[in-house]
């Protein structure tokens, strides 16, 4: 596994966020740092889309293997051009659904065609972004939302409809139950403009506390 070299800005923010909520606290010790930020990226822009979109739903280990076959279809560079050059039906046997895999051709169509921008993203803000990404078939807030958390390194990202950080977060902070996507927006206001961070340990605290 490799080891995560967190950068001061991350440290600062991790050490600001226990001072602001020291609940906080146990669960950065035990599995900090936090990656988000450190500029480790998952190959191109592209390849990390087509990635989130081969997850969505999905538990780990499954979603990683067909990943991996998807991922193999293509020899060399995973780029929109080689991607629709294999076609839906040879991404069908990976594993794939008939509706992933018209995402990701969807996704290279509309790089190829100059409608989706990727080589602009990292100068653009986080409702731009999201609302470009959402112009693909099978992409909405939470692929866009990853996306800028572990592929752009937005620290200030708070996705309020991802069902894993509404049980960390319930956890956390004793809850006694997962908030709702309404309750965890506004709930997430104060951890500006660290909110990816948070997150982050939510999704944590959800393999490491046990619920209340």
């Amino acid at each position: 596994m490799a080891v995560i070299v967190p950068t001061p800005e991350v440290l600062a923010a991790e050490a600001e966020l226990v001072r602001r909520e020291p609940a906080l606290a146990a669960i950065v010790a035990k599995t900090g740092p936090c990656p988000i930020g450190t500029g480790r990226r998952r190959g191109s822009h592209f390849e990390a889309l087509a990635r989130s979109i081969a997850f969505q739903q999905l538990a780990g280990k499954a979603a990683l293997a067909i990943w991996t076959r998807t991922r193999a279809l293509v020899d060399g560079p995973f780029t929109p051009p080689a991607v629709l050059s294999v076609g839906e039906e040879r991404l069908r046997t990976a594993g794939l659904s008939g509706a992933k895999a018209k995402a990701i051709l969807d996704l290279a169509d509309r790089v190829v065609m100059g409608d989706v921008k990727l080589a602009t993203m990292t100068r653009r803000g986080e409702d731009e972004v999201v609302a470009e990404l959402s112009r693909v078939w099978g992409i909405g807030r939470w692929t866009a939302e990853m996306f800028l958390m572990f592929q752009l390194g937005r620290l200030d990202v708070w996705p309020t409809g991802d069902l894993g950080v509404r049980n960390g977060y319930g956890r956390i902070f004793g809850l006694g139950g997962p908030p709702s996507p309404l309750e965890l927006e506004d709930l997430g206001e104060r951890f500006r403009p660290y909110r990816s961070i948070v997150a982050w340990y939510c999704w944590q605290a959800v393999d490491v506390l046990t619920p209340d």
